[in-house]
């Protein structure tokens, strides 16, 4: 349960925000869920559609086992309930793009019931976020408004692509945790690899459940259950970023407080979120269950899973986010912070664990959640097409544990590599950057050194930190390519300071 929530102060004093979520997200198949269409982005329009899909006469659906598969990998990874026997239903509405004039849904007996997600904030907290459910349905095709001033067209490619619908319980209590928990929810599903988590495509997509009410209402509704402790709340479909989440749920909150605040009460609706103008507009009234006329799908059986099976499916599940982070920290001496950069994209995390292959793995933490981060993020790449591998990381952390080069030096040598001068052993060589530890050559230069500047030397005696100018001096000297390390000692013994 969120410990804090974010108060809002209104006219007539502090509210505060409850916030439940249904993420959609694309199941990672083939092939539809009732038939063996393809699924894709960018197909042209109408090319990915079978009979079923355009809801001929007499055309049947048939389960696709793959679909059922990923929709369980994916409760197991919530930590969910498997429900071994559940039932497919008919949600029946009018859409153009819905040729069927019904959708095939789950409604009382989903495929995955209770679970939950612990989700970290900025500071390092966790709070843990209840799942309702998570159920199979189809999507909807997509009508096009822009083709012509007087047709609306229909493109049927996303008819009957197979949907997981993760509904959580209200327990997010701001913004930042609600765009946190989608975050966080999405990171297990790329890992478990049953959604591709692709927002842009809207392969990801979450409908924001915003009400407010007056500080301690919403403690009344955790013990008791009772929702008439909530304020009436409306929902804001189809938000496919962190940033439109969070955007969206502020404005909302701000919009319903006002209303309240006026007199007036909050009607029960379906809102969308204009990106644009950074607010929120009705869309229609919410419609509630039996508006919907739900009834089982006459021409699907009940979906029975094999015990067996499901033991199978949780024996072949990845290393989940939060195993991982806890053994980078152990394995590795990682901290909490850089284990939680590297886990929260697995090929990063992956990435990090070949590179740090016997070498300093806090060394080799650092240059891929920063220097490597920061070049991949300028160049618009992800860590698999990076042109540099683990190796070359490994490489240039080996170079600086080996007193090779500083890491001041590596800095430039990594510079250079991204120009494609070669490999950091290549450019270190050719580039003569080579440290110099030859403490008989530096040696030379200290005592000149101290020759030219017999007051400063002095006043290291009387104040050791002074030594930080000889320090200065030497790697002046040396264009930056001495041992800081091997400085400091001789200046030291030569200064006599302890």
């Amino acid at each position: 349960m969120s410990e804090t929530a974010k108060q809002i102060e209104g006219r007539t004093g502090p509210w505060e925000m409850v916030l439940g979520l249904e993420v959609h997200a694309q199941v990672a198949s083939n092939a539809k869920l009732f038939s063996g269409a393809a699924v894709g982005f960018g197909a042209g329009p109408n090319e990915q559609v079978s009979l079923v899909d355009a809801a001929m006469p007499g055309m049947l659906p048939v389960i696709n086992r793959r679909c059922v598969e990923q929709a369980v990998r994916t409760g197991l990874g919530l930590k969910a309930q498997i429900n071994l026997k559940s039932r497919f239903d008919r949600k029946n509405y009018f859409y153009p793009d819905l040729p069927q004039g019904y959708q095939i849904s789950q409604f009382e007996q989903p495929i995955v019931g209770e679970g939950e997600v612990i989700v970290e904030r900025d500071d390092g907290s966790t709070f843990t976020v209840r799942i309702e459910r998570l159920h199979l349905e189809q999507d909807a095709g997509k009508s096009l408004h822009d083709q012509d001033p007087n047709f609306t067209y229909v493109d049927l490619n996303r008819s009957g692509t197979a949907l997981m619908e993760i509904v959580s319980k209200p327990d997010m209590r701001s913004s930042e945790e609600a765009a946190a928990y989608v975050k966080k929810l999405r990171t297990i599903l790329v890992y478990l690899g049953t959604c591709d988590g692709d927002m842009e495509k809207g392969n990801l997509r979450a409908d924001v459940n915003v009400s407010v009410c007056r500080p301690g209402a919403y403690e009344k509704f955790r013990e008791t259950g009772d929702f008439s402790h909530l304020g009436t709340r409306c929902e804001i479909k189809n938000v496919n970023s962190y940033r439109f989440i969070q955007q969206a749920i502020e404005y909302e909150a701000r919009r319903q407080i006002e209303i309240l605040e006026d007199g007036g009460k909050i009607d029960q609706e379906t809102r969308l979120f204009d990106p644009t103008r950074g607010e929120t507009r009705s869309m229609r009234s919410k419609e509630e269950a039996h508006d919907y006329r739900y009834f089982p799908d006459p021409d699907l059986l009940p979906l029975v899973l094999d015990p067996a099976w499901v033991k199978e499916i949780e024996a072949s599940l990845p290393e989940l986010p939060d195993a991982k982070k806890a053994r980078l920290q152990s394995q590795y001496g990682l901290s909490a912070y850089d284990a939680g950069v590297l886990v929260g994209d697995a090929a990063r995390a992956d990435f990090f664990e070949t590179a740090a292959k016997g070498r300093d793995a806090k060394l080799v933490a650092n240059w891929v959640t920063n220097e490597l981060a920061a070049k991949l993020s300028a160049g618009g790449l992800e860590v698999a097409e990076s042109p540099h591998g683990p190796g070359a990381i490994a490489e240039l952390v080996g170079l600086i544990e080996e007193g090779v080069i500083s890491s001041k030096i590596a800095k430039d040598v990594w510079e250079r590599m991204w120009a494609g001068e070669g490999t950091p052993r290549q450019i270190v060589e050719a580039q003569g950057l080579q440290q110099v530890s030859d403490t008989g050559a530096l040696e030379k230069i200290i005592d000149d050194l101290i020759a030219a500047n017999p007051g400063q030397a002095e006043s290291v005696k009387a104040k050791p930190q002074a030594i930080g100018w000889f320090v200065g001096q030497m790697m002046k000297a040396t264009q930056g390519k001495a041992n800081p390390g091997v400085i400091n000692q001789l200046l030291k013994s030569k200064l006599g300071v302890e």
